[in-house]
């Protein structure tokens, strides 16, 4: 590990101030620095920072601190009775000791579990800019099939953002300068295009203070996680969805999905082929369609393709069961 700077922030304008690369659970940096994939010259310790609370909003939501744990988020009882589909995908990932570490602001900016990325001795555009993607023609079992660039076809590797997705929540943030902004979570994290190393719309220095959901709507809700083992797996494929019925017809369905994309994947074309039908197995087979019209597989992973359909069409049916 190369020597670097650290400093303890007491205030989030003392954070941002500081300049430097922000550090509180460090389950994912730490790791990546000891491999010198990332090279910070100075880390800003929030640990101290007043953002652990999981508070009730005005309108009937929730405003998660950008500290509070995946394990405390997982447990809370406001969590498991209003958003059971959070509560289930932060409980599917990783291991019991790295969830009571990971914060819910790191969660979210954790780095691709690429091994082009990981291994410094092969080339990643995502790693450094401009020396090709190893994975394109290599082994890429796990990687994206939708949203991919000739530049990188890596995956976002979180189960929690994936459900947050679905539940359209927002990220609060403070910049440099001072200012505050709130993001909607499907705008927060970007495809890789011709720049796969920029990875979200966070300007240098802008620090993750909440994360907002909005105001339950009940509904049917799934996390479905598909990997190669039962525990500490980064998923295949994974559907997050919230389904409304009435009358026997879907009211409307919330659909995002992770393993398939360079970020959260969240395609409303897919969930308008279910607004207002009556379930079967062809209308399922018909919001797979939309889904993976643009799929592309790249060798090892075209397995992918099929499986992300029969996770859709079997979740569907689970959702909507009884109606």
């Amino acid at each position: 590990m190369r020597p670097f700077e650290y400093a303890r922030a007491g205030e989030a304008s003392e954070a941002v101030s500081l300049g430097g690369r922000f550090i509180a659970g460090g389950t994912n940096l730490l790791d990546l620095m000891k491999l010198q994939v990332e090279t910070p010259d100075k880390l800003v310790d929030i640990t101290r920072l007043p953002m652990r609370d999981i508070e009730a909003t005005d309108d009937g939501g929730l405003r998660i601190g950008a500290l509070v744990t995946n394990s405390d988020l997982a447990a809370d009882k406001r969590v498991r009775d209003d958003y059971p589909v959070l509560s289930r995908a932060l409980l599917a990932g990783a291991s019991g000791q790295l969830r009571n570490k990971a914060t819910t602001g790191g969660n979210l900016l954790q780095r691709t579990r690429c091994g082009y990325f990981y291994e410094t001795s092969q080339p990643c555009n995502k790693r450094e800019p401009g020396s090709g993607c190893g994975a394109i023609g290599g082994f890429n079992r796990i990687h994206a099939i939708l949203g991919t660039s000739d530049k990188c076809i890596a995956t976002h590797p979180s189960d929690m953002a994936v459900a947050m997705q679905a539940l359209e929540a927002s990220v609060e943030t403070l910049k440099a300068d001072g200012s505050t902004r709130t993001i909607p979570l499907i705008e927060f994290h970007r495809l890789p295009g011709d720049t796969p190393e920029i990875e979200t719309v966070l300007e240098k220095g802008e620090l993750i203070t909440a994360v907002r959901l909005p105001k339950s709507l009940g509904g049917t809700q799934i996390y479905r996680k598909v990997r190669d083992r039962a525990s500490y797996a980064f998923a295949l494929v994974s559907v997050a969805a919230i389904v409304k019925m009435k009358g026997g017809e879907i009211e409307w369905a919330r659909l995002a999905f992770g393993g398939l994309a360079h970020k959260p994947w969240r395609d409303t074309a897919v969930e308008d082929v279910l607004k207002g039908q009556a379930p079967s197995r062809a209308l399922f087979d018909r919001a797979a369609d939309a889904l993976l019209a643009e799929a592309k597989g790249h060798g090892e992973n075209d397995f992918k393709i099929p499986l992300a359909r029969r996770t859709l069409v079997s979740v569907l049916a689970e959702a909507t069961q009884g109606a």
